[in-house]
């Protein structure tokens, strides 16, 4: 079984993969997002994310690194965390009512050999319109700041999501279908990964 490492401290990316039956080892990029531009928020979600994993590649010699990054598009606009209560507060009002697309890039690659696949998902969002007071409320509680978009959908900010149209995995920061095709290309077998978590104990792995 390969070793797994997740290049990314969100906590949502970590229990998609271990709901999934993966234990990966986490190690943080530390790539300054800032450095980095592109034309369009999928192409620099899919920049941020070959980033991140290659950075945490270059200090290994073995294992798949997996890397991800992920932004909301609303009117061509590039949102990332919003970092502040006033800039979280500033973004629901904007998305209140209306839709935008959230994308993430994913980037695989293998440490041993050098070899690397990436691609990007996007999954439209439809937001709700939440009031003045359920704004502030979501805001004070904290979650928003740090969530690409200034929402998540498995936590507070499910309720204000009226829904998606695509991948629900794209959302939370890493979609499975579409690493499995990664892990693929670079001849890496999902069922190898399984660990056990997650899966029924009356359905063993096969």
């Amino acid at each position: 079984m390969p070793d797994i490492i997740l290049a990314s401290a969100s906590a949502a990316r970590l229990a998609v993969l271990r709901g999934a039956g993966v234990e990966p080892e986490v190690a943080v990029s530390g790539v300054d997002e800032s450095g980095y531009q592109a034309a369009t928020t999928a192409g620099l979600v899919a920049v941020l994310a070959e980033a991140k994993a290659a950075a945490v590649a270059a200090t290994r010699d073995r294992g798949i690194v997996v890397g991800c990054d992920s932004m909301l598009d609303l009117d061509g606009q590039a949102l990332g965390k919003p970092g502040s209560a006033a800039a979280a507060r500033r973004r629901w009002r904007e998305m209140a009512g209306r839709t935008g697309t959230l994308f993430t890039g994913h980037c695989v690659i293998d440490a041993a050999t050098g070899r690397r696949a990436a691609a990007t998902a996007g999954t439209a969002v439809r937001f709700g319109t939440p009031s003045a007071e359920e704004i502030d409320a979501y805001v004070a509680s904290g979650e928003p700041l740090g969530a690409a978009g200034a929402f998540t959908i498995e936590g507070l900010g499910g309720w204000f999501v009226d829904g998606i149209d695509g991948d629900h995995g794209t959302v939370l920061g890493l979609s499975l279908p579409l690493l499995r095709r990664l892990l693929t290309s670079l001849g890496v077998s999902v069922p190898s990964l399984w660990t056990g978590r997650g899966m029924s104990p009356d359905r063993p792995p096969v």
